[in-house]
């Protein structure tokens, strides 16, 4: 899977003390934890998604339309009680060590500015925590020790997700994580179907449509958007319904593994995998030997400006979201946005050749579009909804 993207403004001013989130033995504090993140279950006992994907009838879109549904509800509760304190004291003795706290998430700092090399630029005062638990999650099947990794292994890490939910991180850039869920209407179902993603790169390198291909990026992507709406904040001049910023949030992410996608053809192809729509390969006379061999051709060039137009389509939806978020958000969202999709316009620029080639924005691009984005986030919420 390639990388993910993120963007969350950092809660770190409002860390609580790092003592409160270790063990102690007590089960209170897991309590607490668990009634600001519920697991939301359906009246069956099985979590909507999961019930929704055991529906073959339906499409993967409204599968994840479900689960859109179910964290706008969180945050739009979050939003109609004004009065909900989200500051949680540390039940320790009356001594906090914020200290620990704040290592752990400037932890999570230095660890995305060594991975996330095209958008560091522009999350440099923000804590990337979730992003450093989708790099750990993503490097268990695409890191070196990729091999070696199997289902149990994903079981076991998905056994400290809930760990983590309940107050109890394993480690320090866990306890960022578990004190940033405790504070914020995060569910922890975007972070499980993210770990189903990594689940299904284990066992399948061939999508058959583009239904299929959806509700992979659903997986490895658009949950970023949904784990990150709660914290970066809906402004509170909006009049967007928090569903479609939800949707936009969801679009973007599905938008960039698009990218991902188109722009790591040739290298998922060494490894044996095609993220592609095999039947938009065949509709277009191409064939998995065709990627194999890697050369560009008419065919390859005509199927790929239809791959890049849809992508962008995504990019275009995204967009329609990002103005409403809380001001202090938009930047960063606008920076990574318009980055990320000039990966599309080097592609063309590079006639296709996405085997041997590359796509990429240059440091000069990097820093050009940044005041771009200033400026869009600048104008504030949109009239579009």
């Amino acid at each position: 899977m390639a990388g993910v993207l993120l963007w969350v403004i950092s809660p770190k001013e409002n860390a609580t003390a790092l003592l409160s989130l270790i063990p102690r033995g007590t089960a209170g504090k897991a309590q607490k934890s668990s009634r600001l993140c519920p697991r939301l279950k359906s009246s069956t006992g099985v979590s909507a998604f999961s019930t929704a994907v055991a529906n073959p009838a339906r499409s993967s879109e409204e599968k994840v339309y479900e689960v859109v549904l179910k964290q706008a509800a969180l945050v739009r509760e979050q939003r109609q009680k004004k009065a909900l304190d989200l500051e949680r004291t540390a039940d320790s003795d009356g001594m906090t060590d914020w200290d620990l706290l704040n290592e752990a998430y400037d932890r999570c700092g230095e660890v995305c500015a060594e991975y996330a090399k095209t958008f560091y630029l522009v999350v440099i005062n923000i804590s990337l925590y979730y992003a450093v638990w989708c790099r750990r999650t993503d490097e268990l099947v695409d890191g070196p020790n990729a091999s070696h990794i199997t289902p149990r292994a994903l079981d076991r890490w998905e056994k400290r997700l809930d760990d983590l939910f309940e107050g109890r991180p394993y480690d320090m850039l866990d306890a960022a994580l578990s004190d940033t869920v405790s504070k914020y209407p995060v569910d922890i179902q975007p972070f499980e179907d993210m770990i189903e993603g990594m689940r299904l790169d284990l066992r399948k390198s061939r999508y058959k449509n583009f239904d299929e291909l959806y509700l992979y990026c659903y997986y490895v992507a658009g949950t970023v958007g949904l784990m990150s709406v709660p914290v970066m904040g809906i402004a509170p001049e909006s009049k967007a319904s928090t569903e479609s910023v939800y949707n936009a949030a969801l679009a973007l992410g599905i938008a960039n593994q698009l990218t991902n996608i188109l722009r790591d053809v040739g290298e998922d192809a060494r490894r044996g995998r095609i993220y592609l729509p095999q039947d938009e390969l065949a509709r277009a006379g191409l064939s998995d030997d065709d990627i194999f061999r890697g050369h560009v051709t008419d065919k390859w060039r005509n199927f790929m400006k239809d791959q890049i137009k849809r992508a962008r389509m995504f990019f275009d939806e995204a967009e329609k979201g990002v103005g409403e978020l809380n001001a202090a958000s938009r930047w960063p969202v606008w920076a990574s946005l318009l980055l990320y999709r000039q990966i599309l316009d080097a592609i063309e620029e590079n006639d296709y050749n996405n085997f041997t080639e590359r796509a990429f924005v240059g440091k000069a691009k990097k820093f050009a579009t940044l005041p771009v984005a200033y400026g869009r986030a600048l104008m504030g919420t949109s009239k579009l909804f």
